[in-house]
């Protein structure tokens, strides 16, 4: 059978060589080592007026280990993503909806998220898990 260039397999392969030697029987866990966004930096002092939309990266990697990969969303209010999109159907893969914002709560959420993704044998298994919460930036990397 052959290997897709976009196969679990070899996004693991990729992983592995970013984050070294696979860890055979060693399970690791998901840490969030920063969050920042370029649309409201600095993200701590974001203080929007109403409705807003922005982009959020969430830098995640191996806790305690050097090294973090960008997982990326748009954080909006819900009035702000209705006034924003159009046509019948919209997908809403990596966006997360919150009614306001709060820094300290965002990050909380990010790192309960990184902890809820339990612990896996390889960053691709666990990268992938992420995923689900923002783009992670080598989703559709190809060797």
């Amino acid at each position: 059978m052959a290997t897709t260039r976009n196969s679990p397999k070899l996004q693991e392969a990729a992983a592995t060589r970013r984050h070294g030697i696979q860890r055979g029987l060693r399970q690791m866990r998901a840490e969030l080592k920063s969050i920042f966004s370029p649309d409201a930096d600095p993200l701590e002092d974001f203080l929007p007026m109403g409705s807003f939309g922005i982009l959020v990266m969430a830098m995640i990697g191996p806790a305690g280990e050097a090294g973090a990969e960008s997982f990326d969303f748009v954080l909006c209010t819900p009035e702000w993503f209705s006034a924003n999109t159009s046509g019948e159907f919209t997908i809403g893969r990596h966006y997360l909806f919150v009614r306001d914002f709060d820094y300290a709560r965002l990050k909380e959420f990010v790192q309960d998220y990184c902890t809820s993704c339990g612990e896996e044998r390889s960053w691709a298994l666990l990268a992938e898990k992420l995923s689900r919460l923002g783009k992670w930036e080598f989703e559709d990397y190809q060797s």
